[in-house]
């Protein structure tokens, strides 16, 4: 019976009840000889695996050379992960720093539709701020009905590259409109608070905007 065959009979017999670790080795050992390229196409495992004490011959090398690669691949991975979620941590504490601003200068405003459009782009570090309803409201982008429920759906914050729709919400800053990041703003009538940006980076996805757009609702209506 060949490497293969024994490997396959030994794979397809269920391992009775009580078996030692050394028939259960055998099983391992039965399937690694009849698929010998099982460990080269899941090179992860190598991270599982124990290193041999010495090396006896290029195959032992080579085994011990994979493991390190593997090992290697990972840390870089894991060094980029930890990166990456130290950066996303800054971010979100920074926005959610110039977010509390943007809400105290609303406490203090005696007209919250003036803060938004000239005091909250400076604040919260994007090129523009407006408010967009779907009913006539002076110094407010008029939508059509429905507009807020497309855009948003169940969502309270929506972020967008390149948006198409941009002159719509954004009229004369549509231009800018790198990224913009739409905001549900709770009240009677369906409206949104449209943030744009330049720069993707002023507006990274964060819950602290949906804290900005349910203080605005509240702000509006006490008005």
């Amino acid at each position: 019976m060949n490497a293969e065959t024994l490997g396959q009979h030994v794979l397809t017999a269920p391992i009775p009840q009580g078996d030692t670790p050394a028939l259960a080795a055998d099983h391992v050992a039965a399937y690694l000889r009849a698929h010998p390229g099982f460990l080269a196409e899941r090179p992860e495992l190598f991270a599982s695996l124990a290193p041999p004490v010495r090396v006896h011959g290029a195959v032992m090398a080579d085994h011990m050379a994979a493991m390190i690669v593997s090992a290697r691949r990972r840390t870089a991975e894991m060094e980029a992960h930890a990166e990456a979620v130290l950066a996303a941590g800054r971010a979100t504490g920074f926005i959610a720093a110039r977010v509390q601003a943007a809400v105290l200068a609303l406490m203090r405003a005696a007209d919250p539709v003036e803060c938004v459009g000239e005091i909250w782009p400076g604040l919260l570090g994007v090129d523009a701020a407006t408010l967009a309803c779907e009913e006539i409201r002076p110094r407010w982008q008029t939508l059509p009905q429905g507009t807020v429920k497309t855009l948003l759906g169940n969502r309270t914050v929506v972020l967008r590259d390149q948006p198409a729709n941009a002159q719509q919400l954004h009229a004369e800053a549509a231009l800018l409109a790198t990224r913009d990041m739409l905001v549900e703003v709770p009240g009677a009538s369906p409206a949104l608070l449209a943030l744009v940006s330049r720069d993707p980076a002023a507006l990274p996805a964060t819950q602290a905007w949906a804290f900005l757009g349910h203080a605005l609702g509240t702000r509006l209506g006490e008005t």
